[in-house]
């Protein structure tokens, strides 16, 4: 597991949005997308936080949010985060630790390339878990 990089599991083609974002608009970006999370970017798509799903739970518990609602009101701004380049056991192990679903995958000039979730690391492990063909 040490020699696989996150490049190689974290879906790319994240799906984002700004700060300025309606709160209502962001919800229903993750239930058309079927998505768990929306990363938060500037206008240079450099990482600006994140909001989950979790975060909606938050929303609907304080208060309906009111009309003109933006993301950065909820957005957590403080993110882990994961680059390409390192290895897989060190992203999920961040995960772990800090007990998060989604890791927004950056570069330093790029800024958000891709998303790292709990999701892949399990479909990943499905796959090479599977029991061979003598042992069934």
């Amino acid at each position: 597991m040490q020699d696989i990089f996150v490049a190689r599991l974290m879906s790319s083609g994240v799906v984002t949005v700004t700060p300025d974002t309606l709160v209502e608009d962001a919800a229903e970006l993750l239930l058309e997308e079927g998505i768990g999370s929306l990363v938060v970017v500037d206008d240079d798509n450099q990482l600006a936080g994140i909001l989950t799903s979790t975060d909606f739970v938050r929303i609907v518990r304080d208060s309906e949010p009111k009309a003109e609602t933006t993301v950065e009101r909820y957005m957590t701004d403080e993110v882990v985060t994961a680059e390409a380049g390192e290895p897989i056991r060190e992203a999920a192990d961040r995960l772990i630790t800090y007990e998060i679903h989604h890791l927004p995958v950056v570069d330093e000039e790029e800024g958000v390339i891709g998303m790292l979730s709990t999701t892949d690391l399990a479909a990943y492990f499905s796959d090479v878990q599977k029991p061979s063909p003598s042992s069934a």
